[in-house]
């Protein structure tokens, strides 16, 4: 610890915390002086893996296998994922010859790391156990529950991101979508077309429709069997069903499709596969933050070394980043993103369901911070609460052994129109980053105290 004390009189004093802490010092007789401190503490910090099982609540889905060219980690990912039926569903009452001409899946990409030009084989199976959209679901979820493994798959695809099945024209014309085509047996479109003729109240809403026991109707999924140096983000899955149709308006013929779409209202469930992690978790000489559902880092706040008899006016912990080791041979086009914005939360409140209960950073208990480019660190400003609030839990006895440890953790977080957080969610991205830590140098954390003479 290094100390710099400064004595100046009281009314020229100003905190940097916005807290009750040091209520009631403005009113102290002017010819009292304050003592004001400066101290510096070392702060521990370890990597944490997370073991691929972290709370999949996201409205993107991940598809996919990418080696990180700077670490040698790997990822895989594959989802499971039912389609939404709205209240007002229906199809044309003049479909040509009462036909569906054909059935496909699509899965549309808003963004993607790695190379579009990487082929990839991918088997679609339909599920065969309805997934309760009130359950929380996990990246390390086991598909096998939910399909029938010795079925085979309904359709495979061979594709890649640069979809070179359509022409050059179609790829570049305005209003173009990138996505994964998988056509499915018409017959499926089929059956559910007659059965909405003969039973439309299966299609009253999304319930019924999982309840229906019609073919593919409980969902699909996604399991990628060969390939590697992608992953998609698949923002919105489709199950469309094409035909003919007289259309009354322009008196005529023409194209049609309805269809059941993957939305917020019910479950889409990624997996991931993390492969060679312990070399990574083996480096103790840093620590690292790894997305998706990798690696998190561990801090050990020294809180037995925070002074007892001062007030904390402010209280920064600054975590530094190392560059890339291999900055100039990865092309960047490759290279992982850095995570954006941590949230540092307790230990035990992440353990005892802090994403399942829908918890928001409260700059009292957790924090979030985005990461500055300019000094190529994270730094959460001041977290004097939090310190306050665990070392009156080691005098009232009700700490526990985890009290003063603490997570940093990639996040995503979600604000209202007004810049009001309204979520939190586990940032699925592609992203990774090393911290300063571990054994050889520690994290910062800075104290500004007061003290009356």
């Amino acid at each position: 610890m290094r100390v710099l004390s400064v004595l100046f009189v009281m009314i020229t004093f100003v905190s940097c915390d916005d807290s009750t802490d040091a209520l009631g010092v403005e009113m102290m007789p002017g010819a009292d002086f304050v003592t004001r401190q400066y101290s510096t503490y070392d702060v521990q910090t370890l990597s944490y893996a997370v073991g691929d099982s972290v709370l999949a609540r996201s409205s993107t889905s991940y598809l996919g296998r990418f080696t990180d060219p700077e670490t040698g980690t790997v990822v895989q990912s594959d989802f499971l994922a039912q389609f939404h039926c709205t209240e007002e569903f229906s199809f044309p009452d003049s479909i040509s010859n009462y036909t569906i001409t054909s059935t496909e899946l699509r899965l549309y990409v808003t963004d993607f790391v790695g190379d579009s030009l990487a082929n990839f084989k991918l088997s679609v199976y339909p599920l065969n156990t309805v997934m309760d959209a009130d359950a929380d679901y996990y990246t390390n979820i086991n598909p096998e529950d939910y399909y029938d493994t010795t079925a085979e798959p309904i359709a495979t695809k061979w594709y890649s991101l640069a979809d070179y099945t359509i022409s050059d024209d179609e790829r570049t014309a305005t209003g173009y979508n990138r996505s994964i085509r998988i056509t499915l047996p018409t017959e499926v479109g089929q059956a559910i077309y007659d059965a909405y003729r003969t039973q439309p109240e299966l299609f009253t809403n999304t319930e019924t429709l999982l309840n229906s026991g019609l073919p593919c109707t409980k969902g699909f999924y996604f399991k990628v069997e060969a390939g590697d140096g992608a992953i998609a983000y698949i923002d919105v899955a489709q199950f469309n069903f094409n035909y003919r149709y007289y259309d009354s308006e322009y008196e005529k013929d023409t194209l049609g499709v309805s269809l059941f779409a993957s939305t917020e209202e019910v479950v889409q469930a990624t997996r991931f596969d993390n492969e060679h992690l312990d070399q990574l978790m083996e480096d103790t000489l840093s620590t690292y933050l790894k997305c998706p559902a990798g690696i998190f880092t561990l801090v050990d706040l020294p809180i037995a070394t925070i002074e007892d008899d001062q007030l904390i006016n402010s209280a920064k912990l600054t975590f530094t980043r190392y560059n890339d080791r291999n900055s100039d041979q990865v092309a960047s086009a490759f290279k992982l993103a850095i995570p954006r914005t941590l949230l540092l939360v307790r230990l035990d409140d992440y353990l005892n369901g802090y994403f399942e209960k829908y918890s928001l950073a409260d700059s009292e208990t957790s924090y979030l911070t985005t990461f500055s480019a300019a000094s190529n660190t994270y730094v959460f400003n001041n977290i004097s609460k939090l310190i306050s609030t665990i070392k009156d839990e080691i005098r009232d006895g009700t700490a526990t052994e985890n009290a003063a440890k603490l997570l940093l953790i990639p996040v995503q977080a979600t604000y209202d129109s007004s810049g009001n957080l309204v979520k939190l969610s586990h940032d699925f991205s592609m992203s990774s980053t090393r911290l300063v830590g571990g054994a050889k140098d520690r994290s910062l954390l800075e104290i500004i105290y007061s003290r009356y003479n």
